[in-house]
Order: structure tokens, then sequence, then C-alpha cells
């Protein structure tokens, strides 16, 4: 069920057993529930490797429906990412992928790991493990529109500008891409008060890790493969930061920090700012009762 780095983690936390009982929530098929969840959703976020191994977080958006079992171990979605996405090109082929989708209105998630392929007008996910996330860390926010206005000038760097580091670090969400040592894709949420997220320059970042559904998913991938993507959006003007670089874990670094089991500090590599990409807009946060 688990891999040896989430196994290895969850033993260094003491939550090993617990996680065996969590874990047998993780399914390969798609439940109804789990199937009427995602029809709903206008956004997934879906992480993977470009064609040189480095790990993206990437969303892609759609009216209702867009995202939709097609039987009880296929997802398709009626989209592909446009040109300007960093895992446009993988996409393309077979690619494993990590998926997650958000409702921020009712603070529920759910995530689907497996492999996709390329079909005429969209992608289809074959699924390996499906499963739901707590509401912990979910910022609520509402959905207020969907604007039709093309996006603006990709700019590409290989450090954050101020301003990109002042959207780091007011940020109270973002989405995490990494992968086992077999290159198994996975996408997970992080979610605290404004702040948590801190850029200590323009190439090192540092987020707390506080205590979820004990699998260490995202953790146990970061153990045995350093590589890692981030996603963090403006969720009022559609504004993207994505960034690929790597991520050690910090045992030590939790004790500093409420409510932390450790700290993961992130080198930046490369990142992409792509304004106005995300076409949904949403209201302000009202941050989650279980951040520290």
């Amino acid at each position: 069920m688990f891999h040896p780095g989430e196994l290895a983690v969850q033993r260094r936390l003491g939550q090993d057993g617990l996680a065996a009982r969590v874990g047998r929530t993780i399914r390969p098929d798609i439940p109804a529930v789990a199937a009427a969840f995602l029809a709903d959703q206008p956004m997934v976020v879906l992480a993977g490797a470009d064609p040189a191994g480095r790990l993206w977080a990437s969303p892609l958006t759609g009216p209702a429906g867009f995202v939709h079992a097609v039987d009880a171990t296929t997802i398709d979605i009626d989209t592909v990412p446009g040109p300007a996405d960093p895992l446009a090109t993988a996409l393309a082929g077979d690619l494993p992928v990590g998926l997650i989708a958000l409702q921020p209105q009712r603070r529920r998630r759910m995530r689907v790991n497996g492999d996709s392929v390329a079909r005429p007008g969209g992608l289809r996910i074959s699924t390996e493990q499906v499963y739901a996330n707590c509401p912990k860390y979910i910022s609520r926010r509402q959905l207020r529109e969907y604007v039709t206005d093309g996006p603006g000038a990709v700019r590409h760097g290989t450090a954050l500008t101020e301003a990109q580091a002042h959207m780091l670090g007011t940020a109270d969400t973002f989405f995490v891409a990494t992968a086992d040592a077999e290159g198994r894709a996975d996408a997970s949420h992080r979610g605290g008060n404004p702040g948590f997220l801190q850029v200590f320059s323009p190439t090192e970042l540092r987020w707390p890790d506080y205590r979820g559904n004990s699998m260490f998913m995202t953790l146990g991938n970061l153990a045995v493969q350093p590589r890692c993507g981030l996603l963090v959006a403006d969720w009022s003007s559609g504004t993207l930061l994505q960034l690929t670089g790597t991520a050690d874990i910090r045992w030590d670094a939790g004790t500093s920090t409420p409510g932390a089991q450790c700290s993961i500090d992130f080198t930046v590599e490369a990142v992409l700012e792509r304004p106005a990409a995300l076409p949904l807009r949403w209201g302000p946060p009202d941050l989650s009762p279980a951040n520290p």
C-alpha cells in the first residue's frame, strides 16, 4: 500500500499504526460519491514531470462536468493545458500524474494518482489510488466569476522577483507536486495563515508541515525523491506562479513552529509567472480554524 519512503516517515513520526488504518480508505476504483464530487468541480490540479524530469503542479479548468468518471477506474478531462503550461508537452503523451480536486466553498478535497494518456481534446486517467482528505487547513472561498479574457505574457525566471516573493509570502494556499523513486506523481494541498510560506531569499522558501492524515504521501515522496513543484494562485486576479526545484525535509525545524511536525526547505530552480492565466475569480479567504 505504501512505498518505503512513506513507511519510513510514518515510523519516524510514530504514526505508522494510524497510517495503516487510514490507508484502508485508499482504493483503485472511484466511488460514486467521488465521481459526483469530481463532476461538480471547475478546477483540478495535476502534478507531473516535464521532459527534463522537473516536477510541476498545473491547474486545469472548465465548466462543471469537464472532469468526469467514465467507469470505475477511468477519469476523462475535457481540456488540455495551454502551450504556456510547463506540463503541456508531457501531457501530450503518456505521463504518471497526481490529481487533486479542491472545493474551497465547502472545504472538501479528493486525490487521485494514476496514469494519464492524451485523447482528442483532453486527457484520460487510469486510476491507481483514489481517496479523500480531511478539511484541515483549507481556506473557504466563494467563486465569483469565470473570466474569458486571455492571459497575459508569461514571465520566466530562475529566481523570484520582489513582487513574486510578496505573492508567495502572503499566500494562504498552495499546491505541491511530488513523486516517488519510480516517478509516480502525487498532487497535494498546503494551507495556513498568510506568511506560513516563508521566503528567505529569491531562491529559498520554507513551509511547516502540519499534522494531517498520517499517510505522509508528500513527505514520503520527498524522502526518496527531492524534486518538487509548487503552484500558487492569486485567487482574485487569476495570476499563477509555478515553481520547480528541490525540497529538503528539516526534521529539526518543526519544533519552532506551532503545530508543525517538521519543515520543508525548497530551493527554486525555475519560475513561471502567468498573469490572469486562471479564469476563475474567487473572493477573499475565510481562513481555516485548524490553522495553528
